[in-house]
């Protein structure tokens, strides 16, 4: 099953949330050839890359154990090309950041609906990882 609409649906809600807390929305699903960053968003001098992830109940773990080491490092490398390609951004405090939906149960995530009807766990984890030299191999 293609989770794209899923995908969609989490990433639209992720913006009405952060939206909702005053970040403006300056990127969404902005690529490098090193990865994508699903959103970028700033509010007063800060400016946030946001993974967004939507999980139905699965054996492989919750949305927020999906992130890996090594997409940590795919983000941060895109975040490294942003703030290269934007230096209006680069005296800004950076962080990465994850927002989740974890559903409650299955769900067909390739036909359309309003996948908000489902009951799910909503989780917005600030500073969810940081840019550790020994992580990245600098």
């Amino acid at each position: 099953m293609s989770s794209k609409l899923l995908g969609q649906w989490a990433e639209q809600e992720a913006m009405r949330i952060l939206e909702c807390s005053g970040f403006n929305i300056q990127h969404q699903n902005y690529h490098s050839r090193f990865g994508e960053v699903d959103i970028i968003a700033d509010k007063d001098q800060e400016l946030i890359f946001v993974e967004v992830k939507a999980r139905s109940p699965t054996k492989y773990g919750l949305a927020t154990e999906v992130v890996t080491e090594a997409k940590q490092i795919k983000i941060i490398k895109t975040a490294m090309c942003f703030l290269e390609k934007n230096p209006q951004f680069q005296e800004f405090y950076c962080r990465f950041d994850i927002i989740c939906f974890d559903f409650h149960q299955e769900i067909a995530k390739n036909v359309q609906q309003d996948f908000s009807k489902y009951p799910y766990d909503q989780q917005w984890i600030e500073n969810a990882f940081t840019l550790d030299a020994e992580l990245f191999n600098l």
